[in-house]
């Protein structure tokens, strides 16, 4: 008879880390990076946490087993806060090869996309693993307070959604 042993999905030495590192002028992105917490703390086994870029840096990466990023977009293009935090960290976290997943959301005005493919061509370089695909919160001018609110709600939990995601993820051992 032979034996067969099944391998564990769930590592059982200890809790894993999700960093969510964001900027906000407005707020709202902020909102968002709130309800990516909200989701991420449904598991027990993930640390996560909110910081934002400018008050980040190496360590965060090197703690983190995996980072949500948030950012609003600014003229078709990512915070300068976000820029400046991969301004900041790319050359010393090259040679550590990090491989770490990651995730983003995108506060828009327009369509978010220029923002999105910025992000994930950085993200490329360092390199970092894709596992969702980006949430764009495209804010529309032109819908009444009452179909906005419905959409921020939406996106709000959207977000959430994207959060529960990723802890699950890195809780399971799948990222």
């Amino acid at each position: 008879m032979r034996t067969v042993r099944f391998l564990s999905l769930v590592d059982k030495t200890g809790v894993k880390t999700l960093a969510i590192i964001y900027h906000s002028r407005s707020g709202y992105t902020k909102q968002l990076a709130q309800a990516v917490l909200r989701g991420a703390r449904s598991e027990d086994k993930v640390h996560s946490y909110l910081i934002k870029a400018f008050d980040s840096g190496l360590k965060d990466l090197k703690e983190s087993d995996g980072i949500i990023f948030g950012t609003p977009e600014n003229f078709g293009y990512m915070s300068g806060a976000l820029k400046d935090f991969f301004d900041r960290t790319y050359d010393d976290a090259l040679p550590l090869a990090l491989n770490l997943p990651y995730a983003l959301f995108v506060s828009a005005g327009n369509d978010g996309s220029n923002a999105v493919r910025e992000v994930e061509r950085i993200l490329r370089g360092y390199p970092m693993r894709k596992v969702a695909e980006p949430v764009v919160c495209v804010k529309k001018s032109t819908t009444t307070q009452a179909n906005n609110q419905d959409l921020q709600d939406f996106y709000l939990q959207k977000c959430e959604e994207l959060g529960a995601t990723m802890a699950a993820g890195l809780s399971l051992g799948i990222f």
